[in-house]
């Protein structure tokens, strides 16, 4: 299904409108993946719309940025504003996805230019259900484990949100959709469980959850941090460590976190149920926690919701 246009994206530095955010077929990001991009949710909650830990979204870009070189020509607390502005003038009351992108454009076409082309940087926002399927919150997921690894620390940077990296994401869920499962997980270089496609991993095993750490190729989820986090606040144990592909199948609980995916249950590998087949009780605490900082019922003792005035956000849009 495309993306649902909305009226209104924010391209360097102004609101245009959506069919008029446009680069050229001949810009460096198009034919090397040279642009960095976040993923960032908006909820709808009983004070407002709330985006979910902008800030932290917004430094993970400047730090995949910093990785890759590119200067963003914008900052921070200016890409703040603009995700509050494309939220305003579309009016997204009941939330919403947001995807802000820098990349290097037009001009020079070498691999390593000798003069760097100029920085385009956009926000989009539309409307975006659940990334595995609404059934997939108590239901769970059938996922497989890759033919495809992961890439390796020292030939790309798998801390760096940038587009090339995702190359390997969509091998690996290409893979996993055309043998009839909704996603896969790459493991490490080293044969250890990375990652999902497109997310981070929890295990469940005995009370405790283990996650592998940043150095078996992983990104550093936002909505992992979020898990460890609030898991350590209802009293649980986390690990960070190697998991070898095996204790996968032994597991008592498997699940993903992610921007797109939340908090979502994982009920068998390589067709091998997991514990019950179905959530289990430790996910459905975390998810209960996780939904509840948007419905109230969690209290935002981190600070992680920014909250929008979407009236005068819209103001200062259609001026």
């Amino acid at each position: 299904m495309p993306i649902p246009a909305t009226p209104y994206i924010w391209f360097n530095g102004k609101l245009v409108a959506w069919e008029r955010a446009t680069v050229h077929v001949l810009a460096h990001a198009l034919h090397y993946g040279s642009s960095v991009f976040e993923g960032v949710r908006a909820y709808a909650t009983p004070r407002g719309v709330a985006i979910f830990r902008l800030r932290d979204h917004t430094r993970r870009l400047f730090d995949s940025a910093k990785i890759y070189r590119l200067q963003i020509p914008f900052t921070p607390d200016e890409i703040n504003s603009a995700c509050h502005q494309v939220l305003a003038a579309n009016e997204l009351a009941n939330g919403a996805y947001i995807r802000p992108i820098a990349l290097r454009g037009y001009g020079e076409i070498g691999v390593a230019p000798k003069i760097e082309p100029p920085v385009d940087v956009a926000v989009a926002a539309w409307e975006w259900g659940k990334y595995l399927g609404h059934e997939s919150e108590a239901a769970g997921v059938d996922v497989c484990v890759s033919s495809w690894q992961r890439v390796a620390p020292n030939t790309l940077p798998a801390l760096a949100k940038a587009a090339g990296n995702y190359l390997s994401s969509q091998l690996i869920s290409m893979e996993a959709k055309r043998l009839g499962f909704a996603e896969g997980i790459g493991l490490a270089p080293d044969g250890s469980v990375s990652e999902g496609a497109g997310e981070n991993l929890f295990l469940v095993r005995d009370g405790e959850l283990l996650t592998p750490g940043l150095a078996h190729s992983v990104l550093g989820g936002i909505t992992r941090d979020t898990v460890m986090k609030l898991a350590a606040s209802l009293g649980l144990t986390v690990r960070e460590t190697a998991i070898p592909r095996e204790l996968l199948y032994l597991a008592d609980e498997l699940f993903f976190t992610g921007t797109a995916a939340e908090v979502t249950p994982i009920r068998s590998v390589d067709r091998i149920i997991i514990g019950a087949g179905r959530r289990g009780p430790i996910t459905e605490r975390l998810q209960q926690a996780f939904f509840g900082l948007f419905a109230g019922s969690t209290p935002d003792r981190w600070q992680w919701l920014d909250f929008v005035d979407m009236q005068q956000r819209a103001r200062s849009a259609a001026g």
